[in-house]
């Protein structure tokens, strides 16, 4: 019985280790995104890939989760169809998505995404000002914004719908 005991511990230790691991090597991938808290998240104006002229100062809703992504990146097209979902499950008054894509060469390859994971949501032609801006460094990176525009999350990296649902709940 001792050994059982033993061996249990052992596997608990192990994996505790491993969880601490996963949080420091977390904690140090998103440690250049830009701060959460009271400061305003910084401007957001682009034209839209269906040509609109884009300000996120002049958006109303009560929380809104920014997106950036590059065409070419195989974490953000497995990521795309979580955004899509969450758009299902959280309306427009409760939450705007906002798409940026950042480094494309094209516009026909944005739209080729967009087509190509039936993206639904506004995508705004990103530029390296905007990412300079917002500290997006790798993709795809997301900020969730209160409804005074105040960053309260960000993340970067792959996340499934039930990540996005919930760092998107319980925003003022």
């Amino acid at each position: 019985m001792k050994k059982k005991t033993k061996t249990i511990l052992s596997y608990a230790a192990e994996g505790a280790a491993f969880v601490v691991l996963l949080l420091l090597f977390y904690a140090y991938q998103t440690n250049g995104l830009l701060p959460t808290g009271e400061q305003a998240a910084p401007k957001l104006s682009a034209t839209s890939l269906d040509g609109m002229s884009i300000d996120l100062s002049e958006r109303s809703a009560s929380a809104t989760l920014v997106y950036f992504f590059a065409p070419w990146c195989g974490v953000c097209a497995a990521s795309s169809g979580n955004i899509e979902h969450l758009r299902e499950i959280r309306s427009d008054s409760e939450l705007d998505i906002l798409m940026v894509a950042l480094d494309w060469q094209t516009t026909a390859e944005v739209q080729a995404y967009v087509d190509r994971h039936e993206i639904s949501v506004p995508v705004l032609l990103g530029n390296r000002q905007i990412a300079s801006d917002w500290n997006v460094y790798a993709f795809p990176t997301y900020y969730m914004l209160d409804s005074k525009q105040r960053i309260v999350r960000r993340d970067l990296g792959y996340s499934t719908l039930a990540g996005l649902w919930w760092r998107s709940t319980w925003i003022d």
